[in-house]
């Protein structure tokens, strides 16, 4: 599965600026809203589902390399931090769905890891 197909799949707005999001090609999914949850259990690579939208999901993002954040329950980040994942080439991503629904949508797409 790569990310263009959880984009369309889930109907997620892409905050970011665009790219070929087929290339991207998520290895795992994490959903906490704890930084330091984050740091220590998400992987390399993954998915991080989260409702937090400020400045340092960037940071912990490019930290682990993920593949892009999903920010739920209509959470709405600054352009502040958005112009900060360009800069880091994060890709942010965001749905009205809670978190909850997100995930389970993700695992029922075949992202188990």
């Amino acid at each position: 599965m790569n990310l263009q197909q959880v984009i369309e799949s889930l109907d997620l707005k892409v905050l970011t600026r665009p790219r070929d999001f087929r290339r991207v090609v998520p290895t795992s999914g994490y959903a906490s809203d704890l930084l330091s949850c984050v740091m220590a259990g998400a992987k390399n690579g993954g998915l991080w589902v989260t409702l937090q939208a400020h400045m340092n999901i960037v940071a912990v993002a490019a930290l682990l390399e993920t593949s892009a954040i999903i920010i739920t329950e209509g959470a709405r980040p600054e352009a502040a931090v958005i112009e900060k994942a360009n800069e880091q080439e994060i890709i942010l991503l965001s749905t009205s769905l809670p978190t909850f629904a997100v995930v389970g949508k993700l695992w029922e797409m075949g992202l188990r890891d």
